[in-house]
């Protein structure tokens, strides 16, 4: 089932004379399919096939592309275990979490699909104030979605920006993540069936092959290309943002970066259930790995005796959970040599470290603390580090605590654990944190990003390139279209929506 060969369309193609493989992390050893990298001339192809479709696909009726949708979720969950075995051994994490994933995945592909039976979500609007208006959102045009290392399903080739795209009327071309091309390939057949089934035009999607940056830049640079979805490093998605920039014709990235996800936690509530909040942020740091873009890397308090005891029981507890393995050596790697960058700062004391001998890319968890006055002085200390690790800083004060919120890069999440006698004093750090996230979490941990309408999944750069914006739940269809009004129209050339009922 798996060929190694681009989708172009409907169409498999492998042209080019540079290949790669897969890894399976766990084992330690090359996965045995090569992939074939698509060409420049395959590239234009597929952008060209897009930008036809793109014709048509925008006039395909909400009900119809609902259709689609539903049948690429059937497709892919007729995969069965071929496509939960081929996620395990390309990602080296576990059965659970890739059928979980692929849970989550079928339901974004649903939930699309429901949004857009009726066309209320294109918020038609009616005016007649000054001149006769009729404004309604229309979609930009073929998108490029770029893979994620971390969610082989739900953020890469069906995930959200691909399921948003198609349901908001544009054609998606997905730059195939490299480190998992092989569930790729596996989705990307189920949404060709499902494109063939309904009666899709052919470009509506098409799925590519790269083992580095050059795909990708040249996707981002084609003229056709209307806009762009991408979840991964800070680095990667400001190349990106900055290549469209520069383009003749400007388009929107769509990136969702990097995070720390700092946590709040008040000397009232380290009183009352440090115990319990340690173990929960132990939990917390080492789900799937640290894998997680909401990670909680940062944990900030005032310095307290009690302070101090939960910081060594959080070491403790954090310590004491088993090591895991990371999605690939390049991703180990990188924990490790940005783990050491931070706590090699001055200032900067290992509270904990896994013990006990670790499997080759397996990774060991790690708790770090800092004084507040180190941590404002020192930007390395604000580098997120990919994987089970957090920085715990010690605030002299209260003024030194909302001094560092209000210093911090653009987040994800934030995070207030407090009690109730706290909630006449919170309002300045509220205020703070709202300042510079996305999201507040209260009394609870960031990582588990809920696929429903109120969902912010994005804040200030460099948590993603446009705050204005979610890359998650139904909201998020908002990022691939523009507002377009008619004036003075007969209302037999309107759209039937826009029509007076």
């Amino acid at each position: 089932m798996i060929t190694g060969k681009n989708y172009i369309g409907n169409t498999l193609s492998a042209k080019g004379s540079k290949t790669y493989q897969t890894f399976n992390p766990k084992a330690n050893t090359k996965n045995t399919t090569s992939f074939v990298e698509a060409t420049p001339e395959e590239i234009d192809a597929a952008v060209a096939l897009a930008s036809q479709a793109f014709d048509t696909y925008q006039k395909v009726s909400g009900a119809k592309r609902a259709e689609f949708l539903n049948t690429i979720a059937d497709e892919m969950e007729a995969l069965g275990d071929t496509l939960v075995d081929m996620y395990v051994s390309e990602s080296g994490l576990p059965e659970g979490r890739a059928k979980g994933e692929r849970g989550r995945t079928l339901g974004q592909l649903r939930m699309f699909a429901d949004l857009i039976q009726t066309e209320d979500w294109r918020n038609p609007t009616i005016s007649g104030e000054h001149n006769e208006l009729r404004q309604y959102l229309i979609p930009l045009g073929p998108v490029v979605v770029f893979g994620a290392s971390n969610f082989p399903l739900a953020y890469s080739t069906a995930g959200g920006d691909t399921a948003s795209a198609l349901a908001a009327g544009c054609p998606v071309i997905v730059k195939s993540h490299p480190m998992h091309a092989g569930t790729g390939e596996l989705v990307a057949s189920a949404i060709q069936r499902a494109a063939e089934k309904t009666g899709m035009p052919d470009g509506v999607f098409s799925n590519l092959n790269s083992a580095g940056i050059e795909v990708g830049v040249q996707l981002v640079k084609h003229p056709k290309v209307k806009a762009v979805g991408f979840t991964g490093s800070i680095k990667g998605g400001r190349a990106l943002y900055d290549l469209a920039a520069e383009r003749d014709e400007p388009i929107p990235v769509f990136a969702e970066m990097g995070s720390i996800n700092p946590v709040i936690i008040t000397q009232n509530a380290v009183e009352a259930r440090a115990s319990e909040i340690a173990q929960t942020y132990a939990d917390s740091i080492t789900l799937g790995v640290g894998q997680f873009c909401t990670n909680p890397g940062l944990i900030i308090g005032v310095a307290s005796t009690e302070f101090t005891n939960f910081i060594n029981d959080l070491g403790e507890k954090t310590a004491a959970i088993d090591a895991n393995c990371m999605l690939h050596p390049n991703i180990h790697t990188a924990y490790e040599k940005n783990g050491k960058s931070v706590i090699s700062q001055p200032d900067a004391t290992i509270v904990a470290v896994h013990q006990g001998t670790v499997e080759e890319n397996y990774a060991q968890a790690k708790i770090t603390t800092v004084s507040g006055d180190a941590f404002l002085k020192n930007s390395k200390l604000h580098q997120e580090v990919f994987g089970p690790f957090s920085l715990v800083v010690q605030c002299k004060n209260e003024a030194q605590l909302l001094e560092i919120i209000s210093t911090l890069e653009g987040q994800l999440t934030g995070t207030i654990i407090a009690q109730e006698e706290d909630y006449k004093d919170l309002s300045p750090l509220i205020e703070r944190l709202q300042n510079r996230v996305g999201r507040i979490v209260f009394n609870g941990v960031p990582t588990g990003v809920a696929v429903v309408d109120a969902m912010t999944h994005g804040g200030p750069y460099p948590a993603s390139t446009d705050s204005r914006f979610t890359a998650v739940g139904n909201q998020s269809i908002k990022r691939w279209v523009r507002p377009f009004s008619f004036q003075d129209f007969p209302e037999q050339l309107l759209p039937e929506f826009l029509k007076n009922q």
